[in-house]
C-alpha cells in the first residue's frame, strides 16, 4: 500500500472515486438539492484546484482520497472505496495528509454517515447538524496534541 500526494493528472480519478462512494453511502441521506450541490462542487475547477489531494494506492489502484484546504487545516473530501473501508486505511490517509499542517486544529463538515469515522479519528462535534444548499453536515474539530521538546539546559 502506498500513500502519497496526488499529481494534478490524478485528480480526475480521485474525483470519480469520491463521486462513486458518495452515491453509494451518502447520497441516500441527501435531498436532490444536496446531491446536485455536491456534484457541482466536484465540477468546480477553481474550488478543486484550491485543494491538496492525497491518495492511497493498492497495487497501483487508487482506493482512498483525502483533500484538504487552508494548509491542511480543513478536510474538504475524505472517501475510501467500499471494499477497503474498516481496514484502517482512512486513519493512515488522514495522518499522512495532515502530518505537515502547522495548525493546532483541523476542521471538517462531516456528513451524518461519516460522524463515527471522525469520532474514531479523535474529532469532536462543535455544533449540531446543519443543512446548507441541501448538504447535511455536522461541524467537527480535531485538536492536535503538541509535544514540546524543551530539552536540557547546558550548565
Amino acid at each position: 500500500m502506498e500513500i502519497r500526494k496526488l499529481l494534478n493528472s490524478e485528480k480526475r480519478g480521485a474525483l470519480d472515486l469520491v463521486w462513486h462512494v458518495f452515491l453509494k453511502f451518502e447520497a441516500p441521506d441527501y435531498c436532490d438539492q444536496g446531491v446536485v450541490t455536491f456534484r457541482d462542487f466536484l465540477e468546480n475547477e477553481e474550488a478543486i484546484n484550491g485543494l491538496s489531494f492525497f491518495g492511497t494506492f493498492e497495487n497501483g489502484v487508487l482506493i482512498g482520497v483525502i483533500a484538504t484546504r487552508n494548509e491542511g487545516s480543513h478536510i474538504a473530501l475524505f472517501f475510501v472505496s467500499e471494499k477497503y473501508q474498516h481496514q484502517g486505511i482512512g486513519k493512515k490517509l488522514f495522518k499522512e495528509a495532515t502530518k505537515n499542517t502547522l495548525s493546532e486544529h483541523i476542521t471538517v463538515n462531516s456528513s451524518p454517515y461519516a460522524v463515527q469515522i471522525y469520532h474514531h479519528l479523535g474529532f469532536t462535534a462543535t455544533d449540531t447538524e446543519q443543512i446548507r444548499d441541501g448538504i447535511r453536515f455536522i461541524p467537527m474539530m480535531f485538536t492536535r496534541r503538541v509535544i514540546l521538546d524543551i530539552g536540557k539546559t547546558n550548565k
